[in-house]
């Protein structure tokens, strides 16, 4: 009789699985590393994305089924990757603090932050070829050049990374690492340095180049504020200043959280929303009012 009270009492006590498992989950996934506000800002808009695009999905497949696209097709099916990708690596965000987690949370963000820069280049490339085109010709373009240039990221960071040990993708506050801010400075830097030529151009001569309407400049100016304001956190935090840390994790919400619904809202919405007459109707005038027709008049 003794025996099995004494058995009844420990799968009664608090550290049965039970009593143990739910506080563990919260305080491990909300908790750890950057704090519980960090991971809500991370999940929550990543989840809210991903439940409208699933609520969406029969109306943009039948839309892309019509419209044969091949530009949205494949932007829409990289879009949904890119998605859950992010999801996962916004879910898993204890790993960046867990030992033994260090190779998978590498990988992890390796694989997302490479998709996420593929729709970044892909979509400059696009638009550096001065038309909304869905020809297959355009696609291919589009996705060598951005391959070529992907493909090079991804291997100098895994050197780093799985080379020589670099923590490229652990930001623990008050840990600063030369190399690794060093090789961030440079990579944000060349991302500034990019949208800021084409926030230049719309200035220029060389305007004509570039799609006509104001959703895409808009998408220029957002991304080239982001990447500069990224790109002064990582100077800060190379240079041992606090305060970096903070901006550059404000930067990082902003940018895994509200980058996809941006490249939806801008690029994808009306083609899924508009009909194609209305459509054209738009895009003209959008066009007429950037002044992309005075010189007709003149």
């Amino acid at each position: 009789m003794r025996e099995l009270e004494e058995i009844q009492l420990s799968l009664l006590s608090p550290t049965s699985p039970e009593k143990i498992f739910e506080p563990i989950i919260t305080k491990r996934w909300f908790n750890d590393c950057h704090g519980w506000l960090y991971n809500v800002s991370l999940i929550v808009p990543s989840v809210f994305f991903l439940v409208y695009l699933a609520l969406q999905a029969k109306k943009s497949f039948t839309k892309l089924f019509h419209g044969r696209s091949y530009i949205m097709i494949a932007y829409y099916g990289l879009l949904w990757a890119v998605s859950l990708l992010n999801l996962a690596w916004c879910a898993f965000q204890p790993w960046e603090c867990t030992t033994g987690k260090e190779f998978s949370w590498n990988l992890l963000s390796l694989f997302t932050t490479s998709g996420m820069l593929f729709l970044e280049i892909s979509l400059l490339a696009f638009l550096l070829q001065g038309s909304y085109a869905s020809g297959l010709d355009a696609l291919t373009r589009t996705f060598v050049i951005s391959g070529i240039i992907l493909s090079v990221d991804i291997l100098l960071k895994a050197i780093y990374v799985f080379g020589f040990g670099v923590p490229l993708f652990i930001d623990l506050d008050g840990v600063t690492n030369p190399v690794k801010w060093g090789l961030w400075v440079i990579h944000k830097l060349l991302l500034t340095a990019v949208y800021g030529i084409i926030f230049s151009m719309h200035h220029t001569k060389w305007r004509e180049r570039l799609p006509a309407r104001p959703a895409f400049y808009n998408y220029i100016c957002m991304m080239f504020c982001l990447s500069a304001t990224a790109l002064f956190a990582c100077v800060l935090v190379a240079s041992g200043a606090g305060f970096g840390f903070w901006l550059y994790n404000f930067t990082t919400i902003c940018y895994h959280a509200f980058y996809l619904p941006l490249i939806y809202v801008t690029f994808l919405a009306d083609f899924f929303q508009e009909d194609d007459l209305h459509l054209e109707n738009v895009y003209y005038s959008e066009m007429k009012d950037a002044g992309f027709f005075d010189a007709d008049w003149d």
